[in-house]
């Protein structure tokens, strides 16, 4: 891309925070603009590119192909959405489709119904109901306090496999919205609107993603106390 240089160092990147300046200089070819967009989203992107396909290399070349429809692309947007969600909306297309070649597809419940039951999750019974005046949703008695381990334990290594499995067991939409959400810290509205959910589904699918995750890791640390 050429044309317009935008000022450089640290005040170029501010500048670019600003969604209509960046797509407007992404439009008139600025090539710094691709630069901020490279540095600031391409890691996040093979992420999640890699929740849909077989290993990284498929997920580089997803990563590769999402940037050349932006580069193609970028001219038709009409900012209907912000530029990280257009982003990352022809990113999740083109890595489901390459996905799909992959392996044969099977059907999921969007929030986590069919299928997928309360197995391999903290109980319901462990959280306040719906309908629960002050705190819905919320625990019915604090869980077990992980803060007084050993630091080593928290971050080592086997613990961190552990996250990551309980992470690769979950459905592949909790995946998406609990990687979004608590590794990638999109707001809700960014990610549902990515995914095209409603909030309350966004919702159901964090809090079974993040109930399953937890009972993983109360199986592992709390054995080990």
């Amino acid at each position: 891309m050429t044309g317009a240089t935008a000022p450089s160092g640290r005040g170029r990147s501010r500048t670019f925070e600003d969604d209509d300046v960046l797509v407007t200089a992404l439009q008139a070819g600025d090539e710094a603009a691709f630069a901020h967009v490279l540095d600031h989203h391409s890691a996040a992107l093979l992420r999640v590119a890699m929740l849909h396909v077989s290993s990284r290399q498929v997920a580089e070349e997803v990563v590769q192909d999402a940037w050349l429809a932006v580069i193609q692309g970028i001219d038709r947007f009409e900012r209907r959405s912000s530029f990280k969600t257009w982003l990352f909306q022809i990113l999740l297309n083109k890595a489901r489709t390459r996905g799909a070649r992959e392996r044969r597809s099977v059907p999921f419940s969007s929030a986590g119904g069919a299928g997928d039951s309360w197995g391999g999750a903290v109980p319901p019974e462990r959280f306040r109901g719906v309908d629960d005046p002050e705190f819905p949703h919320w625990w019915a008695s604090y869980p077990t306090r992980w803060d007084t381990l050993p630091e080593r334990r928290l971050v080592g290594q086997e613990t961190l496999d552990k996250v990551r499995a309980a992470i690769d067991a979950l459905t592949p939409r909790q995946r998406e919205v609990v990687t979004l959400r608590d590794v990638h810290g999109w707001t809700a509205d960014e990610v549902s609107a990515y995914l095209g959910l409603t909030a309350a589904n966004q919702r159901v699918l964090l809090h079974r993603a993040r109930s399953k995750v937890r009972l993983a890791l109360e199986e592992y640390l709390d054995d080990g106390r």
